[in-house]
């Protein structure tokens, strides 16, 4: 059997696409989300489903070790789960920052931190953070949100400059605009409509979340020597 394969915010969008992915390849899964019931219903062989919110260190780490007494080491663990509440800085919510700020970079740190001490020891693994183009350049109405994602950025390059001295990969990988639900996040209707004119008028939506799922994968399987450090992915009619 391959190695264990850990997925968080696995329940739609880019985690359900990378964890159908991932069992197509033959990989023992966990699969982690707030909607266990979405996990269960994808009957992946293989695989432990797990209600896991990643802001709850202990509760992730329990899940993790537990996968990990079934089906060996964490050799992949890919840090999916995320959050996107648009809106002016001037007028939003400051509670939408904090979920943002929470799910999006401390869920990330708590999934690293689950995995890297062991990943050192055995000189071998790959931590993947899904991170977006958010966080390589400002988009309007996305301060908050640009916000976490360059914090994903850093992160993941220090990790990365960290870690490397021990064979052990960080890749971030920054998506375009894709397809899924996370636009459904944002509570401003005008906002989301605004989006969906927008996708509509420029033509942007032939990257799937299986496109971004592949390329993940296809990252990961490189030999252990080769990192792809970075990988910016989007419909090649955006032009932003």
């Amino acid at each position: 059997m391959k190695k264990l394969v850990v997925i968080t915010g696995a329940s739609s969008g880019f985690g359900k696409a990378l964890a159908l992915e991932f069992s197509k390849g033959g990989y023992p899964l966990l699969l982690l989300a707030r909607r266990v019931e979405l996990l269960e219903e994808l009957n992946l062989a293989n695989t432990i489903c797990e209600k896991v919110d990643v802001t709850n260190y202990e509760a992730f780490e329990k899940s993790v070790r537990k996968a990990e007494e079934l089906y060996g080491k964490t050799d992949l663990i890919i840090n999916n789960a995320g959050v996107m509440f648009l809106g002016n800085i001037a007028s939003q919510d400051p509670q939408q920052w904090q979920t943002m700020l929470d799910v999006n970079v401390m869920g990330v740190m708590n999934g690293m931190k689950i995995v890297m001490e062991d990943m050192k020891q055995r000189k071998c693994g790959t931590i993947v953070n899904i991170a977006s183009i958010a966080g390589v350049k400002p988009f309007p109405l996305h301060a908050a949100y640009c916000a976490t994602k360059y914090g994903v950025i850093g992160l993941s390059e220090t990790a990365r400059g960290e870690l490397a001295e021990h064979n052990v990969r960080v890749i971030r990988i920054c998506p375009g605009a894709v397809n899924t639900e996370l636009l459904s996040h944002t509570t401003s209707d005008e906002i989301k409509a605004n989006y969906k004119v927008w996708i509509e008028t420029t033509g942007v939506g032939s990257i799937t979340a299986n496109d971004i799922a592949k390329t993940v994968k296809f990252a990961y399987e490189m030999p252990q020597g080769v990192n792809l450090r970075e990988i910016q992915i989007a419909d090649t009619r955006q032009d932003a």
